[in-house]
């Protein structure tokens, strides 16, 4: 890894302006379209230029005790100039680097140490104390997983073809994969690589979803001529699982208060052949009121904090804090609360987040059974980012017949 040329680094540099200082703005949206901006680099290029950006806003806290200061919107070279001191990449001596004290850097890096553990695993100091209470002394080594790149896992779209043939076709087009086990649907990369613009995707052979993600669909257990409810749809990731279990017989509905995702799940649903959809927006309280006792099997994949998924998304530990934490577990809590009613006596329904805190997670399942004595868990299961994948939590609860 190299960093040579001066059009790449100032690249770097806007991308990491953005999305540190601008409002809204996320990491995987700033670099696709920074990508996308600079259609001349190559694939070397676009890779030494995505390594770094998220490399940078992974380890942002542990840079500033480097640097000596917080990022401002004006120190932003001195940052990228940190991280490559630190990584030991080969770069040239840009203009722009001028006047940066690079012996102050190499004195601290010298030391081989950091003064905290916040700063160690580069997260706010508020989050360190939240892993810390509520996962004990295993919270480092979640860290330690959640600090890594995240592998590129791709879901096969069995209503098309099987995780072996794609494997095969995705070979040709030569995009090297593997299958993964106890994992029946997922095809694992063997190194980051712009599936997008493959066939396989086009003909809506697959969609990218982490392996653990794709534990979700499994757990739900639904089968062919159910009317399933995906209560959180989003962009219908989970949703298109469903309706490849259900192997298209039987109805999904697919709710969201945002339309331009349920817009976005329609053109993924239409990509992947996935008839058995129907998308309805939560405009207000009567959406969900006539669907009271109409399903069979219930999806709520809650908002969350998003802490199991920080391997790809590490820009939000920067953008979340401890306020936000506590509104979303009422807002969980909410969700809970109405949504279940949508499921008939007898059915089943999964709560699940990407979230690694317990308070967001068999916490909350705990407390929505003490005051639901009509429901009953029948299993949950959490899965940690140190087992490989993402981290999330899923509950299977049966409201009683």
């Amino acid at each position: 890894m190299e960093l040579i040329h001066r059009n790449l680094l100032i690249g770097i540099h806007d991308a990491l302006q953005e999305t540190f200082f601008q409002e809204k703005k996320y990491a995987d949206k700033v670099i696709e379209r920074l990508l996308k901006a600079h259609k001349k680099w190559g694939s070397e290029d676009r890779k030494v230029v995505s390594e770094i950006f998220y490399n940078i806003i992974r380890w942002k806290k542990r840079l500033e005790y480097y640097m000596g200061e917080g990022v401002k919107p004006n120190n932003i070279y001195k940052l990228i100039l940190a991280y490559l001191l630190w990584s030991k990449t080969h770069y040239k001596k840009f203009e722009e680097f001028d006047g940066i004290k690079v012996a102050d850097i190499l004195t601290k890096l010298k030391k081989g140490t950091v003064p905290t553990k916040a700063i160690e695993y580069s997260i706010p100091d508020w989050l360190a104390e939240t892993l810390e209470k509520e996962l004990g002394k295993n919270w480092e080594r979640e860290m330690l997983a959640l600090n890594e790149q995240a592998p590129t896992v791709l879901r096969t779209n069995t209503l098309k073809t099987t995780p072996r043939e794609l494997v095969a076709d995705l070979r040709d087009e030569n995009v090297e994969c593997f299958t993964i086990k106890n994992y029946p649907d997922a095809v694992q990369l063997e190194e980051k690589k712009n599936v997008f613009l493959t066939s396989a995707f086009k003909d809506g052979l697959f969609e990218v979803q982490d392996a653990s993600s794709q534990k979700i669909g499994e757990l739900l257990d639904v089968r062919e001529g159910m009317r399933v409810v995906d209560a959180c749809a989003g962009a219908g990731g989970k949703t298109l699982h469903l309706a490849a279990l259900m192997k298209n017989k039987g109805q999904i509905i697919a709710l969201d208060i945002y339309e331009w995702k349920l817009a976005e799940l329609k053109r993924r649903a239409k990509r992947a052949g996935a008839h058995n959809i129907e998308t309805r927006l939560i405009s207000d309280n009567k959406v969900i009121k006539r669907l009271h006792e109409k399903a069979d099997r219930l999806l709520i994949d809650a908002p969350c904090s998003g802490l199991g998924v920080l391997k790809r998304n590490p820009d939000s530990k920067w953008k979340i804090d401890q306020q936000f934490i506590e509104r979303i577990k009422s807002e969980q809590q909410q969700i809970l609360q109405d949504y279940s009613k949508i499921l008939k006596k007898g059915g089943q329904m999964i709560y699940a987040t990407c979230s690694i805190l317990p308070s967001e997670n068999n916490e909350q399942v705990k407390i929505f059974l003490e005051n639901n004595p009509d429901f009953t868990l029948v299993k949950d299961q959490k899965i940690m980012p140190s087992e490989g994948y993402d981290g999330f939590y899923m509950a299977l609860i049966k409201r009683n017949a």
